[in-house]
Order: structure tokens, then C-alpha cells, then sequence
């Protein structure tokens, strides 16, 4: 199979309810999504969509390295190196550099396009043997009746995990709604944390005290300071996952951040589908337990992370997918199963390649 045409489509979608992310007001998500097809009639469909706020790369910036990308790709045959995140393709991506989310949305297209033409699908790309379900753990944010409420919801409707948005509110304030939640959820519910680097170290320092009675799993990015994480571990010994230190960062670099319980894998903000992979291995090789997670992307790339959540390790773990309720609309004809405690791997992926271009604006 060659390829042998690509089209760009933009994107639009209200959300549910306006996000402040990083003091930007986000009323609607925007991407775009690259459809590859192939000589024998397959396609592939990727999703870039850079996160305002998080993201250093704008959407037309984005758009623009998609387009370089993928011209010089036309007539080339495909091989099983498409899909190697280790091999000749992955590198040559390496060496153009392209921006984090446009490279996600390339690989996708390409990962895509390659298990569509050999019969395959995306989860069996990324392991022999994937999950058939991946559980799901819920997102809370808010006021904390509000919290409250909806953790009560999220347990009776069988989420495994939940996690809370820390470090909007007062540390005392946010210590008394944690104490809360665990007294609410008991034992069959593990609760992760989540404080987008919201406190100093002195801050940091009297949360980890004030909820030192309570159990959860991690507490991620807990410092506007990242380089005292280290300190804060062997103070405190609070569990701590990396999340934005992770962008910018080498799979190797990731030796040097072995006092972290897990890693937050976002691959929209880390580089496509190799750098994700080659992190996870990294991280697994170290102990460090990868969690795979959304930044609001369609219905397309929320597949994809699916995907790799149903491949990566040999245990299964609930990923951060709950950002897709977010979305007043999609791509998507057919909306992924979510909000639920977990997905269907199969589901995902036939929903994934229904994509409506009826929606969407062609570039």
C-alpha cells in the first residue's frame, strides 16, 4: 500500500461549560484532524489539537507543520517501520521536530492508516495482547458540595478511581474536602490528586501534613517549583506524579525522577505515539507506574489514547479520559461510550473511524 492523499479538516467544538486553563477562558475546543488514504482505498485519521495554555505550538502553527509533514509522504509505500516506535520512521520524525501536537496527530493518521490496510486495529499495534476494557477514573472540580455529590455518583455508578483538581482553593480548605472524599469513597475507590503546580513549597508541605491520614494514590505536580519534588518526596514521603514536568523531557531524562510514583502521559503534550511508548517502557523499567490522559481532544484522538491505555503494561489502570464529557459535541457520528467507569477497546475503535465531515472544514 502507498499513500496516496491527504486531506486537513478543521474543527470546532462548544464545551459544556467554559475551562480556565493557566487564566485562559476556554469556551471551545479546536483542533484539526489529517485523513490519510491509501492506494487500495484505506484511511487513517489523526487529531492535533493543541491545549491554549499548555501547548507552546498555536492551532495554525500546528496545522502548517501537518501540512510539511505529510506532502513529502505521498507515493511512499508503507511498511511495518511505520509503526515501529523505535525504528528508522520514529527517528526521522525525531529529527524534524515537529511540534508535540501536530506529531500526534501525524503519527496517528499514519498509525491508523497502517492498521487499516493490514486488517489490523490501533490497539493491536501497540501490544500482541490489549485489554479489552480500559477503566476509566472519574474528574472532579468544583465546589466542594458540588465535589461531593458527584464523587457519590461516580462510586455508585462503579468508577475504580477519581480524581480531584487541588490547588484552587485554600490549602486548609482543600485538606478538609480531601478528608471529606476519602471518608465518602472508603476502600473500593482510590483517589488521585491533582494540583497543576498550584502551591510553594510551604504550601505543598502543609497539605501533604494535613491530609497525612488519608489515602491516595498520588498527588501530581504539587509544586510551582519542580526541581524541590525531590525534596518534598524524602521530607515528606508524599506520593508524587509528573505530569507538565514531562514536556520537553527525553524518555532517558526520566532516570533522573525516580522518586515519582507515576507519570501522566499526555501525548498531544509529550509528541505522538513513539515518545508516549518509549516513555511508558522508561517508566515501567524504573518502577514508575504510566497512566495515560486526555487534554480534551475529539472523539478521534480520545480513541487513540484508548488505545494505548489497553497496551501499555501488563496491568490494567485507569486512565484520564474523563475530560471527554466535556465536549458539548464531536467528530465523531458515532460518541465514544464515555462518561463511564470504563470503555470498550473494541467500541472505541469502530466509533473512532465514523468521523462526520460534514462538521468540519476542509483546508
Amino acid at each position: 500500500m502507498k499513500l496516496a492523499r491527504f486531506d486537513l479538516f478543521r474543527y470546532g467544538m462548544p464545551l459544556s461549560q467554559p475551562l480556565v486553563l493557566k487564566g485562559t477562558m476556554l469556551r471551545r475546543r479546536e483542533g484539526v484532524l489529517l485523513r490519510l488514504t491509501g492506494d487500495d482505498g484505506s484511511e487513517g485519521w489523526g487529531d492535533a489539537a493543541p491545549l491554549p495554555g499548555f501547548s507552546r505550538e498555536s492551532l495554525d502553527e500546528a496545522t502548517a507543520q501537518l501540512r510539511r509533514l505529510v506532502e513529502p509522504m505521498m507515493e511512499r509505500e508503507a511498511t511495518e517501520d511505520w509503526v515501529d516506535p523505535d525504528g528508522d520512521f520514529s527517528r526521522e520524525l525525531a529529527r524534524a521536530d515537529p511540534a508535540p501536537s501536530a506529531r500526534f496527530g501525524f503519527e496517528l493518521a499514519v498509525w491508523n492508516l497502517y492498521a487499516a490496510s493490514s486488517g489490523e486495529a490501533l490497539p493491536g499495534l501497540v501490544a500482541r495482547h490489549p485489554r479489552a476494557v480500559v477503566p476509566v477514573n472519574g474528574l472532579l472540580s468544583g465546589e466542594p458540595g458540588e465535589v461531593l455529590e458527584e464523587a457519590l455518583r461516580m462510586r455508585d455508578a462503579g468508577y475504580a478511581s477519581i480524581k480531584l483538581k487541588v490547588g484552587a482553593r485554600a490549602v486548609a480548605e482543600d485538606v478538609e474536602l480531601v478528608g471529606a472524599l476519602d471518608a465518602e469513597l472508603g476502600e473500593g475507590v482510590s483517589l488521585r490528586l491533582d494540583a497543576n503546580r498550584a502551591w510553594d513549597y510551604r504550601e505543598a508541605a502543609e497539605f501533604v501534613r494535613g491530609v497525612g491520614g488519608t489515602s491516595f494514590e498520588y498527588v501530581e505536580e504539587p509544586l510551582a517549583d519542580p526541581a524541590r519534588l525531590p525534596e518534598l518526596v524524602q521530607d515528606l514521603g508524599v506520593p508524587v506524579a509528573l505530569d507538565e514536568s514531562l514536556v520537553g523531557m527525553e524518555p532517558e531524562g526520566l532516570v533522573d525522577h525516580r522518586y515519582a510514583r507515576a507519570v501522566v502521559l499526555k501525548p498531544t503534550l509529550l509528541g505522538g505515539i513513539s515518545r508516549t511508548l518509549q516513555m511508558a517502557e522508561r517508566a515501567l523499567r524504573l518502577g514508575i507506574t504510566p497512566v495515560v490522559s486526555s487534554v480534551y481532544e475529539s472523539g478521534v484522538g480520545t480513541a487513540a489514547l484508548v488505545a494505548l491505555a489497553a497496551g501499555i503494561g501488563d496491568r490494567e489502570l485507569p486512565a484520564g479520559l474523563d475530560a471527554y464529557r466535556s465536549l458539548a459535541g464531536d467528530v465523531l457520528e458515532a460518541a465514544l461510550d464515555l462518561p463511564a467507569p470504563g470503555i470498550s477497546v473494541r467500541e472505541a475503535m469502530e466509533a473512532s473511524r465514523t468521523v462526520d465531515v460534514r462538521r468540519l472544514e476542509a483546508l
